[in-house]
């Protein structure tokens, strides 16, 4: 009987050493996303006076279009985007096109683009709409199911008109 009960605390302590070193694990693993979360909130906090964050969501198209965007409300309760630029190292890019913040109400918001669309490519399935940047301009990065196919096409922040054709994806 007390061999089985030894047996079963060796259990119990290996479960959940196992479970911490898996946490750390997942720990060490994101710990650069999280630092470059943190800049960031922070860059868009100083260049926009945000006093609430809504969102943060990391954009990536190619080497020189690599944003988090943060959207939030600044003092005067004015919805915000704000993009910060990051380098492939992780680090803000600073300068003068580091951080560059825009009332919501001057460009399309993610409802308004979404309706946008929907009633311009009828039958379209979005499956993710995110705001970034592409060639320069600030966007909504569409990627979307349409006929079986998928697409990226990319949406002007400011006006919401479409830049270029897109890119569709080879089916399987």
């Amino acid at each position: 009987m007390r061999t089985r009960r030894k047996w079963i605390l060796y259990g119990i302590f290996l479960a959940v050493l196992f479970l911490f070193a898996l946490y750390q694990f997942f720990a060490y693993v994101l710990r650069d996303q999280w630092n470059e979360r943190s800049a960031a909130e922070a860059a868009a906090d100083s260049a926009a006076g945000l006093t609430e964050i809504d969102s943060v969501r990391k954009s990536v198209w190619d080497a020189n279009s690599i944003y988090w965007v943060v959207s939030g409300k600044n003092a005067s309760g004015t919805d915000m985007m704000v993009w910060v630029r990051f380098t492939e190292d992780g680090k803000p890019a600073g300068g003068q096109n580091g951080v560059y913040a825009q009332e919501v109400s001057k460009g399309v918001s993610e409802k308004k683009m979404r309706q946008l669309i929907e009633s311009s490519i009828p039958g379209v399935q979005i499956k993710r709409l995110l705001a970034g940047a592409y060639n320069g301009e600030y966007v909504w990065q569409l990627f979307c199911k349409e006929n079986d196919k998928y697409y990226y096409r990319f949406y002007r922040f400011s006006d919401g008109q479409q830049i270029g054709e897109g890119y569709s994806l080879p089916s399987r």
